[in-house]
């Protein structure tokens, strides 16, 4: 063999050995291509699926939706996006697992997830740098760690905002919740939008967060809810018979329909009508279509929720994207409010990231600087526009990483939840800021 063929040859098996070590290793093999590790962006959701509490399958469905469409249009400014997927499994460890799994990965930021674990997930992820984008806004945490940049007012604005919708039209009012630390929170909250209208506090009653048997809560709510305030006269209550009524709302996630069929059975034996209320996620869409559409026991209940009603124009990106890169995943449901937050975080994710320069090494603790200093983002109308700056921070006690208060109210009519007649979408954060702190 010539000298010039031995060179050529003892090059390329260098070039194949280091390019092979190279691979073992994870380093970058081209900068910017997909063996490059500052080419790809790693990101996290997590929810809990299968357990016996509240479930949000698709929450990660939706963001592996998203992953595939982003991906299929060239990435996000340049970067691809990997979308890691963890099971919290509603338990403080599996919480602190996904989290730490998140930091293995050397993911830029968890999105888009659900947890009221909230202790158990925002200390590993503070103490890496790792910013919380958009999560479902069921724990106290998301709402004051500095690293938490909310989408919507969580529990407190929709708790806040039922309140003002049964203050209207309610004489007594109970509130069936789940007896844990993120449910101690919700009469307090509740009974600020009471309070804004006047009226009187709920009667709380606490249920075991996985029980089955609600008939001693349904018992107790239909007694609570007699009908009326007290003292109020006869000419008065004739005067305005809907504010006489004795409402009930439930917020169980999952369990909230088991509670109405007892409370239903219930009464009806009392042959009682009271009003039945709850939020977006407790009561969903899919729910109403599953117990009978037009005759569901759920027609005519209030409801209140972060965003437009799901058959807003607004949503078709999302469901456009949902159709085409589903998959037949039939865990992403266009009307699940869990499926609309986390589209909404990433919306947020992607704009924070085009703010980056092209070809710039993005890391979690950049992402959060820029979340933190940068102009107000725009969701499509979904949200008002966010931006978590110091300026942008609220008086809410216990709570002060509220930047969106927004609420919009709903009613169940012939089967479809819509825009309840009357009511305009509304600010809670004026109704917080005067309320006790909660958490």
């Amino acid at each position: 063999m010539t000298d010039w063929r031995r060179a050529a040859s003892l090059s390329r098996t260098f070039l194949a050995t280091a390019v092979g070590a190279c691979l073992a290793v994870g380093c970058g093999v081209i900068p910017g291509g997909s063996g490059d590790s500052a080419g790809t962006l790693t990101v996290m959701t997590f929810a809990p699926e299968g357990t016996k509490a509240t479930n949000m399958p698709g929450m990660p469905a939706m963001a592996k939706a998203y992953e595939r469409w982003v991906n299929s249009k060239g990435g996000i400014n340049g970067h691809k996006l990997r979308v890691l997927t963890c099971n919290e499994r509603n338990t403080p460890n599996g919480a602190a697992d996904c989290a730490r799994q998140a930091i293995a990965e050397k993911a830029i930021a968890v999105v888009g997830s659900y947890s009221q674990h909230g202790r158990a997930f925002m200390a590993p992820l503070e103490a890496e740098g790792i910013p919380f984008i958009g999560g479902y806004g069921v724990s106290s945490e998301e709402f004051q760690s500095t690293l938490s940049y909310p989408v919507n007012g969580g529990q407190p604005v929709l708790l806040a905002g039922a309140g003002h919708q049964l203050g209207r039209a309610c004489g007594q009012v109970a509130i069936v919740r789940p007896d844990t630390l993120a449910g101690d929170s919700m009469p307090v909250l509740l009974n600020a939008g009471l309070k804004a209208n006047k009226m009187g506090e709920a009667s709380d009653i606490r249920a075991a967060e996985d029980t089955a048997d609600f008939s001693s809560q349904a018992s107790e709510a239909l007694a609570d809810t007699g009908g009326g305030s007290a003292g109020t006269s006869a000419k008065d209550k004739e005067k305005d018979k809907d504010k006489a009524k004795g409402c009930v709302t439930a917020v169980l996630g999952e369990r909230t329909e088991t509670f109405f069929d007892a409370f239903r059975r219930a009464a009806d034996d009392k042959q009682r009508k009271p009003q039945i209320s709850s939020v977006l996620g407790s009561v969903s869409q899919a729910l109403v279509n599953r117990t009978g559409g037009k005759e569901s026991p759920f027609e005519g209940s209030y409801l209140t929720s972060w965003y437009p009603v799901a058959s807003d124009p607004l949503w078709e990106p999302m469901r456009k994207v949902i159709s085409e890169h589903s998959f037949g995943d039939d865990g992403v449901d266009p009307d699940d409010s869990g499926a609309q937050t986390t589209w909404i975080a990433y919306t947020v994710l992607n704009e924070v990231v085009k703010r980056f320069e092209k070809g710039e090494d993005i890391t979690a603790r950049k992402v959060a600087r820029m979340l933190n200093q940068s102009e107000k983002i725009a969701t499509g109308g979904l949200t008002p526009d966010l931006s978590w700056r110091y300026q942008d921070m609220r008086a809410v006690a216990g709570f002060p990483r509220i930047v969106n208060g927004q609420v919009t109210f709903q009613i169940v009519q012939a089967g479809r939840l819509v825009a309840q007649p009357g009511e305009e979408s509304m600010d809670m954060t004026p109704t917080l800021e005067q309320a006790p702190r909660a958490a």
